[in-house]
């Protein structure tokens, strides 16, 4: 390995630093065990890798991180000397003690030191608080890289810098203003809502846009409008010869009513969202089920004719190599991950020298990436698939902060998916990356696009087809589709060979009704999309942002949309009311370009942080000023349109409520189950949840064996059915859920009491003699032993499961919910007398700790699989107790 270095040695200054670079002991220092087990495979025997395991130094986070030197500090809970010009209080985390030990020790036996921490700001920030924790006193070289490759390593060596205090005071802002935000305003929605929630610079935009959404929503008035199909064909076309080549099969194809009388048919966007009306000023005929019909009747008379056949030649282009944003919305669209699996997969990638560095917004690819992407093209598809020219894509960011090209496949040279042995997501990404990147230097697709104008009496239908002339691009990539080849087909509408003039007959003729669709709500993938379009952010935070407010409850998931909890609408209600400026885009992008411009030596940081905390309307003085106008019973009511005068919504210490008042007692609360979102809170919902709370629960009946009423009621996680009542004696009556496919209005004795029957004793686990249980949850049924769930596969009966059957499934390796979750190391049993087990968990917001029913996410530089694989118990019983002290 050595010899291969020399060879590419000359007699150059810089090359005889880099040959006595060969001769003494170097200690290179990364950010993870993996990307030093990589990089590791390129450099001279002499080179020792050892990781960091991320941040060194941060700012405290919670009390018992503050050194007592400074603890009775006004500032020091804040973390940040705001008098001493912003001055930034670092700690050591809890656990890092050993790794800094040993790198002190490994740096003593080394000659230089190279920081090959990543190029991004966080990996220049990593570096120079190394420098300032481990004070060498030897040769310090800043080594950056985009790729994990020899060559990229070998030049990285030879090319050493400094370390870069732009980026590394960029960053160290960035920092300070998130905890001057957050720090600052949290505590105040404490006091004015509950306890435990925040906000942040980032965050409260990115919530904001969820919840201004559920409010389009809300103020959705629905529209009904009808058209008509028909199907239709040459009447002329009597033998197979006379159709077109391509035609569809016996020469039908479809056709829309468009116009009617010469005027515009009536479509979903021409109405207006918040009205259900037609827009103002749109000359469009809309059509109701009986004219419709009526029309249906009247054209089985008509002649049909072609008035006019018009046919375009058009082409498209692949899009650009993926940047960070992109990558998450694909790979959220296509493979289902979420923005946070996507990243900390393609982080994998990147430190097993797979892909180039993934936090990025440049779609440029470097001459040897184009050299590359077209041999594959041209091995693989043939020369006629090649773009005639190397293709290039230009940013259309001004941001100075990532690397300076797009995320592709590593080398000179593009393993195919199936040549890297990866498997699962990892294989999946890595799949996804190589066919963006060999489409980007592609031939662009050929297309036909056909436009049929018929005449049917007064009515005018419009047929269009379409024909791929050549696939280009498409027979590799397809935005939002897996299978290209099916693709293709799906995008082909093909239609008989027509002409002006020619007779057609119409087989059938149906009305189709339609309704207009509220806005959708927002995915992963489209919430990063307009995260990017607003400027909320950089590439590297956007999963941040969205795992941050799931965690906080400001959100949840109904299957891949993202839907506003009552409290996250509180807590922007609140901000919009009183702290708007702080959430407007405008300024939360402002802030990034600031950055930016701090990154590159154009503004300066201190300025900028004075008058964002201290000036004259700066977060500090506007807070104080409005802290006393906040009213905590305005700040804990949801405002929505749907109630009525008498009724309002409220955030408490268990869930949002309704506060009904009448004129005729006392005001009547009710709780919001959790599964109904703001924008899906009916009239009648918010009624039915008034009755049963004003008037006291009905039972639908008597159990026969015990003779205790029955009682269907609503909490807050749903519906569920009640065995007897609530009273000192049974403060805990017998409760089942109720399952999504029961409409709770409904449900009779009989499905309550085979509901109430759960759980189900099925026997003895033959290894522990601890009992197997069957029971349904929230999330579906399930059986248990001992601590360990497993959910029932469709084809089981929770009613009916057997003990055999519950034992199978109790050995089978753990997964949760999206089959996302497996174990990833079993710790053992918490030493605290409790004895409950504690394993590692591999989640769908990454890898946490699972101790009994609490779950505590890992810190962010203990993710990596070697820090997993060598966790103690020990360990883990601190992570968990910092967690519970927050």
């Amino acid at each position: 390995m050595v010899a291969d270095f020399a060879l590419d040695i000359n007699l150059s200054t810089q090359h005889n630093a880099f040959r006595k670079a060969m001769n003494d002991k170097v200690l290179v220092i990364v950010e993870s065990p993996t990307k030093a087990r990589t990089i590791r495979r390129f450099l001279p025997k002499n080179f020792e890798v050892e990781a960091s395991i991320g941040h060194v130094r941060d700012l405290p986070q919670s009390a018992s991180d503050i050194p007592k030197s400074v603890k009775g500090e006004d500032w020091a809970r804040l973390g940040i000397n705001v008098e001493e010009d912003f001055k930034p209080l670092y700690i050591t985390p809890k656990g890092k003690s050993k790794i800094i030990t040993e790198l002190r020790r490994k740096m003593k036996e080394a000659g230089s030191v190279y920081l090959a921490t990543d190029e991004d700001r966080e990996g220049e920030s990593i570096s120079w608080h190394l420098v300032q924790l481990l004070k060498p006193k030897v040769p310090i070289k800043r080594m950056v890289f985009h790729e994990i490759t020899r060559k990229a390593i070998e030049e990285a060596i030879q090319n050493p810098r400094d370390i870069d205090m732009q980026l590394v005071k960029a960053q160290e802002t960035r920092r300070i203003l998130d905890r001057l935000y957050g720090y600052t305003l949290s505590p105040l929605i404490w006091k004015k809502i509950a306890y435990g929630l925040s906000a942040g610079r980032v965050q409260s935009p990115g919530l904001r846009m969820i919840v201004e959404r559920e409010r389009e929503r809300i103020r959705f008035r629905k529209a009904e409008y009808w058209d008509l199909k028909a199907e239709l064909r040459k009447a002329t076309a009597n033998t197979e010869s006379e159709a077109h080549a391509t035609a569809p099969r016996n020469g039908r194809f479809d056709a829309r009513l468009t116009a009617l009388g010469g005027t515009r048919i009536a479509g979903g966007k021409d109405f207006d969202e918040t009205t259900g009306k037609v827009i103002e000023g749109r000359d469009v005929r809309v059509l109701d089920e009986a004219e419709t019909k009526r029309l249906t009747e009247q054209l089985k008379e008509v002649d049909w004719l072609v008035e006019s056949v018009t046919e375009k030649q058009s082409v498209s282009r692949p899009a650009a190599p993926f940047i960070t944003s992109t990558l998450q919305q694909e790979a959220n669209r296509k493979l289902g991950l979420t923005a946070r699996e996507a990243m900390r997969t393609a982080q994998r990638l990147y430190e097993e020298g797979l892909i180039t560095y993934m936090r990025t917004d440049s779609p440029q690819l470097s001459s040897e990436a184009i050299t590359a992407a077209r041999g594959g093209v041209e091995r693989d598809y043939g020369k006629n698939y090649l773009s005639p020219e190397p293709r290039q894509f230009s940013s259309k960011s001004g941001s100075a902060q990532e690397a300076h090209e797009a995320i592709r496949p590593a080398g000179s040279e593009f393993r195919r998916p199936d040549e890297t042995g990866l498997e699962g997501k990892e294989k999946a990404l890595y799949e996804l990356i190589w066919k963006r990147t060999m489409a980007s230097q592609m031939a662009e697709a050929k297309k036909s696009s056909l436009n049929v104008r018929i005449q049917a009496g007064d009515c005018t239908f419009t047929a269009n087809g379409t024909r791929i002339l050549f696939p280009g691009f498409l027979r590799v990539y397809v935005e939002g589709s897996d299978d290209p080849e099916a693709a293709i087909e799906d995008r082909e509408v093909l239609l008989p060979e027509l002409h002006e003039g020619d007779i057609l007959s119409a087989d059938s003729l149906i009305p189709l009704p339609h309704e207009t669709k509220a806005p959708p709500r927002y995915t992963e993938a489209s919430l990063v999309q307009r995260l990017e379009k607003e400027g909320i952010g950089r590439p590297s935070t956007y999963a941040g942002i969205i795992t941050t407010i799931l965690e906080r409850g400001y959100i949840r998931k109904q299957g891949t949309q993202l839907v506003p909890t009552y409290t996250g609408m509180g807590v922007t209600q609140l901000l919009e009311n009183h702290f708007e400026y702080l959430i407007k885009y405008g300024f939360t992008s402002d802030m990034e370009t600031a950055l930016d411009e701090i990154a590159v030596g154009e503004r300066d940081y201190l300025e900028y942080l004075r008058a964002f905390y201290l000036g004259e309307d700066g977060l500090k003085s506007t807070v104080e000023h409005r802290e006393s106008k906040i009213k905590p019973e305005d700040s804990r009511t949801i405002r929505l349109p749907q109630l009525d005068n008498g009724t309002e919504v409220k955030i408490g210490r268990f869930g949002p409520y309704i506060v009904h008042n009448d004129n005729d007692g006392e005001p009547v609360h009710a709780s919001i189950p959790e599964e109904i979102a703001p924008a899906d809170l009916t009239e009648q919902d918010i009624q039915d949840l008034i009755e049963l709370q004003k008037n006291g629960p009905s039972p639908i009946g008597h159990d026969p064996e015990t003779e205790l009423p029955v009682y269907c009621l609503v909490g807050r996680y749903g519906p569920y059915v009640q065995l007897g009542d609530k009273t000192d004696e049974e403060p805990k009556p017998k409760r089942a859920s109720v399952p999504k496919e029961l409409n709770p209005r409904e449900i009779n004795l009989e499905q309550a009491l085979r509901l109430l029957s759960l759980p189900r004793t099925l026997g003895l686990h033959p290894d522990s003699g601890k009992e197997v249980v069957a029971a349904a949850g929230r999330f579906g049924p399930y059986v248990m032993c001992d601590g360990e769930y497993r959910s029932l596969k469709k084809e089981d009966d929770v009613y009916s499961v057997s003990l055999d059957r519950a034992l199978e499934l109790l050995a089978e390796e753990k997964k949760g919910r999206g089959g996302r979750s497996k174990v990833l190391k079993d710790l053992g049993i918490e030493p605290t007398g409790k004895n409950r087990k504690i394993a590692i968990y591999d989640g769908k917001y990454g890898p946490y700790i699972k101790v009994g029913t609490k779950n505590v996410g890992l810190p962010e530089n203990e993710r990596d699989a070697e820090t997993i694989e060598n966790m103690t118990l020990e360990r883990a019983m601190e992570i968990i107790k910092a967690y519970t002290k927050k």
